[in-house]
């Protein structure tokens, strides 16, 4: 059975939320059993904001967990597959759609080196050109800022399983409920501080989801304790 990490009793959650920091320091007063030992893994742009404030309060070690998608030709949005960061990275294909829709070879291959690029590139601008964390034997929780269909996650999920965490935990601020089921098979546990129904976008239920630049990803890293 897949642990729900829920919310302490008279808690609840404010929708919209404030802003990512504000949902970060939320999900770890829920995680806050995790520990010290916890291994931190931020989705970024986005979910660094969130797994900074996490790390900080635990007390744990931050790093960043890189993925690219890798969209169909036609529609870029539509996921195909995701390249997750590692040595080497990773190829996590959709499988429903690639049993659906076989890719062209030449094309998949120019995407994954596209992408592998864009890896290098963000390897080199976030964490100094240092190779993906090790995983193995430790407590790892994988954070984002919110989830919709939850393609990206699901791909990062995969790969970190492969590696042999001790526990692999979900912590997310916002998605909706269906999402969560479809990737709770995949972590030891799940935290979300809300999944409304209707859903919307994710920036729907945050009243500040500005776009990050590399400047914030950057400070927020700084707060955390990362160089």
């Amino acid at each position: 059975m897949i642990a729900l990490i829920d919310s302490p009793p008279g808690s609840p959650t404010p929708l919209p939320l404030p802003d990512r920091a504000w949902a970060g320091r939320a999900l770890a007063r829920r995680l806050a059993s995790l520990g010290p030992d916890t291994l931190v893994l931020a989705l970024p742009r986005g979910g660094v904001p969130v797994a900074a404030e996490i790390a900080r309060m635990l007390g744990a070690k931050l790093e960043l967990l890189l993925v690219r998608k890798i969209g169909v030709a036609w529609q870029p949005e539509l996921a195909y597959a995701a390249l997750v960061d590692g040595n080497p990275p990773e190829l996590v294909l959709n499988a429903e759609l690639a049993a659906e829709l076989p890719a062209d070879r030449a094309w998949l291959e120019a995407a994954v080196a596209e992408q592998r690029a864009e890896l290098e590139r963000r390897r080199a601008r976030y964490l100094g050109g240092r190779p993906a964390p090790s995983v193995a034997g430790r407590k790892v929780v994988v954070v984002d800022d919110g989830l919709a269909t939850g393609t990206t996650m699901r791909a990062a999920l995969q790969a970190l399983r492969r590696q042999g965490p001790a526990r692999l935990v979900l912590a997310v601020p916002v998605a909706p409920a269906s999402t969560l089921a479809a990737l709770a098979p995949l972590a030891d546990a799940v935290c979300c501080l809300a999944s409304p129904e209707p859903f919307h976008a994710i920036g729907f239920h945050y009243a500040d989801f500005h776009q990050l630049d590399d400047e914030e990803v950057d400070a927020a890293l700084r707060r955390a304790g990362r160089p």
